[in-house]
């Protein structure tokens, strides 16, 4: 049977876990049977800068860090949850994918 493949991805952590809830929500009134949220590794993306504006004086850096954080959820391929999941408000910050899958 096809399914479908939801992959959420955010540097909001809270944000995610509050779309993943509320899919599972969805899944769950209407009866489908939901695998996920299965939490996939989390980039780290690193950039070290010197704090002197002139390059000169102490070997100080600031270190920043942004983290991506993902998401799988897998669920069958039916026509009612997939139109609610498309119709549920979504931040601008979650990066959201739904393909198909055999």
């Amino acid at each position: 049977m096809p399914r479908a493949r939801i992959k959420l991805a955010s540097t909001n952590i809270d944000e995610l876990n509050a779309i993943c809830n509320s899919i599972k929500d969805i899944s769950i009134k209407s009866g489908v049977i939901l695998r996920g949220p299965i939490p996939l590794p989390t980039k780290k993306l690193k950039i070290t800068t010197r704090k002197s504006p002139c390059g000169d004086g102490k070997a100080t850096f600031d270190r920043f860090e942004m983290r991506i954080h993902k998401r799988i959820l897998d669920l069958p391929m039916d026509d009612r949850v997939l139109h609610a999941i498309m119709r549920m408000p979504i931040p601008r910050s979650i990066n959201i994918q739904i393909e198909m899958v055999e």
